[in-house]
């Protein structure tokens, strides 16, 4: 019975149960795999970011805009997934997803986002 390595296709020689010709035919196969995983945790984070930018870029055509905190989480927005964040003076986090970011408001007890654009004043590096 021929035998022929699962990742290359060599002919096989040894024992009966083996699938691989090398350590690196098998390491080699388990990192197609696993790259080809439709759910893997940095595709799924990668995902996110880009729906983020997305709903932010959609809702934020003016530069800046308040809009309800549930209509984004409504769209797919996902608070959670941010690039980096930028400090103001008055000590306000604004969350950033690539250039687009946003700060929760409460305004009567209602949560809302204002919704900016990075600026060239906002890099202190």
């Amino acid at each position: 019975m021929k035998r022929n390595c699962t990742y290359c296709n060599e002919k096989l020689e040894g024992r009966v149960g083996k699938k691989y010709c090398s350590s690196y035919c098998r390491s080699a196969f388990y990192y197609q795999q696993n790259k080809e995983k439709e759910y893997s945790l940095f595709k799924k984070i990668d995902q996110q970011l880009k729906t983020n930018r997305k709903i932010l870029k959609n809702y934020n055509r003016a530069g800046l805009v308040t809009i309800r905190k549930g209509k984004l989480i409504k769209e797919g927005f996902d608070p959670k997934y941010f690039t980096h964040y930028w400090k103001n003076s008055k000590g306000q986090v604004y969350l950033f997803c690539y250039e687009y970011g946003f700060l929760e408001l409460k305004d009567n007890a209602k949560s809302k986002y204002l919704l900016v654009i990075w600026q060239s004043y906002m890099d202190t590096s």
